[in-house]
């Protein structure tokens, strides 16, 4: 379970980081702009734009890699980063393109799952032991 879960997590962080490079520094390259419906003179009108959105999923990235290195038992970093690429997924998908929920909403919503079964499951298995 730690496994997949560090996987996922791992997963979400790399793709957050991705965002910060595509919109920070290649966001008029005609491929990346292309993905957005972007015409080469609207992706560099948008581009500081771009490179603020950008720098806030690089933000986003980070807390979720602070949250992942202190290895605590209270996940609440983890899952306060994992909520906050939850909801801008939401609202990406809603103002922006509709399959950023699939590569920014689902993969984050699956590793907060995660978090939330394997704490149900820690809890559940210390009810049922022994007290000593």
């Amino acid at each position: 379970m730690n496994k997949i879960l560090n996987g996922m997590v791992g997963l979400v962080i790399l793709i957050h980081l991705a965002f910060l490079i595509m919109e920070m520094f290649l966001w008029t390259n005609p491929t990346i702009s292309a993905n957005f419906d972007l015409t080469p003179e609207q992706a560099i009108l948008t581009a500081p734009l771009a490179a603020n959105q950008g720098l806030y999923n690089g933000f986003l990235a980070i807390g979720l890699l602070w949250g992942w290195f202190t290895k605590r038992e209270d996940v609440s970093i983890s899952v306060f980063f994992l909520i906050c690429m939850i909801i801008a997924g939401v609202y990406g998908a809603v103002t922006v393109k509709p399959s950023i929920l699939f590569v920014q909403t689902l993969p984050a919503a699956i590793a907060l799952l995660l978090i939330v079964f394997r704490q149900l499951t820690s809890q559940q298995n210390q009810s049922i032991s022994p007290m000593t």
